[in-house]
């Protein structure tokens, strides 16, 4: 075994090559290092007072938001330089999807941005019906639509706790996990499971809101909208936080284009990119609400964003249930009326012969997309643009699948938002880019 000259080597071991027995890790974080000392050419100086320190953060840190590693070489409490290293989690997503049916891979979108699994359920939905040409009724639309923002909601709560905490403060952690505690409660009450709900189904959802849902979301409306209220009073001119906040990790509306930033990140910069308003998906483009917007383009006018986006949140939610229940009731069924295209009601698999086999052919072959089509489909999630690329080859699986996913865009900019900030800024600017590591791994 022989050391790396390298003074953050210290755990670092050249391997044998005689030893070919995990190999893989010692090479990786070699190159890893050598790509980090060759970025950004410079002229090497002297550092006689040993200014220089190369810093790991994460990737088992709470402050990594999962399992994102960060590599930093510091001069002095300057960052020079940064590089990201992502791929802990080992998905394979993509490669799986192609050995599963359509309605089998649902799961496995609850486990991508696990913060607001409605939204990836739904995404993952609108991409195969869209390859299939489902039509979907038009109570599943409100419904999806409506838990979609329930579950926008959610994860800006976490965002927004975890990035106070990250800042240094714990209170408004506390209430807005009580609040996530309520909307976990109406998932439970709306499709059976509190965290990975699985709600949706190929052509429609897996079942009607029941009333006590329904006076659960409006109760948490009514309660919410006051408590944001309080929290804005106690945020927008506190000048711990603002200090924290501002003028740190400022991007131009240029350099989010050229990096790929989306959602609330690149809505924070002056873009007003949001593709429930620009290529409107479920009933989007029949409810009235406004994308928060600010030109600051820091970490203070991310978190601005976000606020005044759950405010809107509930606006929609509020005119959900005006299309749910109520005189404007949209009645109807809740999935496709095809045998070809969804799974047939429990009523029909129970107690009729021609249910049960549907139900044995929708599970064993699922929905069979035409030969030789491909399609993208994208939806507006809480961290931004989630898409997914199909490609069929006429049987019940993808021939291809690629992921979109906001996370892995958002991530892209990391490196020069840490690049030239301060080494005490760097958890505030990982947190205010709100990156889930479950699909930005993929």
């Amino acid at each position: 075994m022989e050391t790396l000259d390298r003074p953050f080597a210290v755990d670092v071991v050249r391997q044998d090559p005689d030893d070919e027995t995990f190999t893989f890790w010692p090479r990786h974080n070699e190159a890893l290092y050598e790509r980090l000392e060759s970025k950004h050419i410079h002229v090497e100086k002297d550092d006689p007072l040993e200014a220089e320190m190369t810093l790991n953060i994460g990737p088992q840190h709470p402050a990594t938001h999962g399992v994102l590693r960060v590599v930093v070489k510091l001069d002095g409490e300057n960052i020079r330089t940064a590089l990201l290293d992502i791929g802990y989690l080992h998905r394979g997503l993509e490669k799986f999807a192609e050995v599963k049916t359509f309605q089998e891979f649902m799961p496995y979108t609850d486990r991508m941005d696990y913060m607001s699994p409605y939204n990836s359920n739904v995404a993952w939905c609108l991409a195969v019906e869209k390859l299939a040409n489902i039509e979907v009724p038009q109570r599943a639309q409100w419904i999806r639509t409506m838990m979609c923002e329930c579950a926008r909601i959610s994860a800006h709560l976490l965002w927004i706790g975890t990035m106070v905490m990250d800042a240094g403060a714990l209170s408004v952690f506390l209430w807005t996990f009580k609040y996530r505690e309520e909307l976990y409660s109406v998932f439970d009450e709306v499709a059976g499971a509190r965290f990975t709900v699985s709600h949706s189904r190929i052509g429609g959802i897996a079942f009607d809101v029941s009333p006590t849902a329904l006076d659960l979301i409006q109760r948490f409306c009514d309660d919410f909208e006051n408590d944001v209220a309080d929290w804005k009073k106690l945020l927008d001119r506190n000048r711990i936080w603002i200090d924290r906040n501002q003028d740190i990790g400022t991007m131009t509306p240029e350099e989010c284009l050229d990096l790929g930033f989306t959602g609330p990140n690149v809505r924070a910069c002056g873009i007003d990119y949001d593709l429930r308003i620009f290529e409107p998906y479920l009933k989007y483009d029949e409810v009235d609400f406004e994308v928060p917007m600010r030109t600051e383009g820091d970490s203070l006018a991310r978190y601005f964003v976000r606020v005044e986006e759950m405010e809107q949140s509930v606006r929609i939610i509020r005119q959900c249930l005006d299309r749910l229940r109520g005189p404007g009731e949209v009645k109807g069924p809740i999935r496709a009326d095809n045998a070809k295209h969804s799974y047939a009601s429990k009523d029909e698999v129970y107690y009729s012969m021609e249910g049960m086999i549907h139900d044995f052919l929708m599970t064993d072959v699922g929905v069979a997309p035409p030969d030789g089509v491909e399609v993208y489909h994208g939806v507006e999630a809480p961290k931004g643009e989630l898409g997914f690329f199909l490609a069929s080859d006429g049987t019940g699986s993808p021939w291809r699948m690629k992921i979109n996913a906001p996370s892995f865009s958002n991530l892209q900019g990391l490196e020069h938002l840490l690049e030239g900030a301060m080494v005490a800024d760097t958890v505030v600017l990982i947190g205010s880019i709100d990156p889930v590591m479950g699909e930005a791994d993929k």
